[in-house]
């Protein structure tokens, strides 16, 4: 491929796993991916979800950080509305300060969770929009406040360490005109929006505005995949995380169901349909014909990097896709996993 390969890891939990399994199994993947060659391994900020086990990227970039040594970890994102500016700014020059050189800070705007679980999150602190809270984020971390702002005197420290990489994550043409509008690199998650991904990424470029961190536009797609022996496979795979969509958005969220149950579900009409249209926003296939997919589509978009989603119920499974499509795409990495022999997989 003419572009990098990354990950974005949603830690999924499968009927029948512990959550502190499945964020082992984050660390596990992390190892593979770094042998790899992949270039970023980001992680996705999910509450009150039980089949994703990261509630928390911060926490969970710094583990990953500690057992890799060449990849860089982000946030694939920081849902900056449940959290302070100031917090969130700490915790990633904290991060940058312990792996220099190697963390991404992505934000984005979503709660990441139901409205009541979000409004649990964000009690007590005082509603702003979006834009204001990035502002403040920048200020926080060197812009600077007005003379007459209380919070002039503050900085987030470290103080000597720079913020990381600043990175919009978005579905749609906000977070690209917010990420064109203050000069920062831009995320387009296709595997929520796979029609619109080709429009606003060029509306991206279209209204960037080069800023003292970034003098060009710079873009990731993100993709939803799932690379085996052949699409057959590959779609039976994917049928798992489609019945955990389903029911996530009937208000019955639970943990990862096999492929096997998801192929003896008594199928809706609605659900079918559902279905249908989770399996077209996803590129299926061997690992040849998986990255065949991935280059055309970053020709499409113009990406400057490809960032794939596979989340599957057997974490194996998982490993084998990606490993699959590193093969295909030719990475430059080793391919030997530092994986201490016993770590869980299930």
């Amino acid at each position: 491929m003419r572009v990098p390969l990354s990950i974005l890891d949603l830690a999924p939990v499968a009927d029948g796993m512990s959550p502190g399994n499945a964020a082992r199994n984050t660390l596990d993947l992390a190892r593979r991916a770094d042998a790899l060659g992949y270039h970023r391994y980001w992680l996705a900020e999910h509450h009150n979800t039980p089949g994703m086990a990261c509630p928390s990227p911060a926490l969970m970039i710094g583990h990953v950080a500690q057992v890799t040594t060449r990849i860089r970890v982000g946030a694939g994102g920081i849902m900056l509305p449940n959290h302070s500016p100031l917090q969130v700014a700490e915790n990633f020059r904290l991060l940058e300060a312990l792996h220099p050189g190697r963390i991404d800070l992505g934000l984005g705007r979503a709660p990441g969770t139901d409205q009541i679980t979000a409004h649990a999150l964000r009690r007590g602190q005082n509603t702003q929009e979006f834009p204001h809270q990035l502002a403040e984020l920048f200020a926080f971390t060197g812009d600077g406040f007005p003379d007459d702002h209380p919070y002039r005197h503050v900085q987030a420290e470290p103080s000597e360490v720079p913020l990381p990489p600043v990175w919009i994550l978005g579905s749609s043409d906000y977070g690209a005109a917010v990420a064109a509008a203050y000069g920062l690199g831009f995320a387009f998650a296709r595997h929520l929006n796979p029609r619109g991904a080709v429009e606003i990424m060029q509306s991206y470029r279209d209204a960037f505005r080069p800023s003292a961190t970034l003098p060009e536009p710079k873009s990731i797609l993100a993709v939803g995949a799932v690379a085996a022996d052949d699409t057959e496979h590959a779609t039976s795979l994917a049928m798992s995380m489609g019945l955990g969509v389903v029911r996530m958005r009937q208000g019955r969220p639970g943990k990862l169901p096999s492929p096997e149950t998801a192929a003896a579900h008594d199928w809706t009409d609605a659900e079918s349909d559902q279905l249908r249209r989770y399996l077209r926003a996803h590129v299926l296939g061997s690992g040849a014909e998986v990255v065949e997919q991935l280059t055309a589509l970053a020709e499409e978009t113009a990406a400057d990097e490809v960032m794939v989603m596979t989340s599957l119920f057997d974490h194996a499974a998982r490993c084998r896709s990606y490993d699959l499509i590193a093969a295909a795409a030719g990475l430059s990495g080793t391919g030997e996993s530092t994986t201490p022999a016993g770590a869980p997989h299930a």
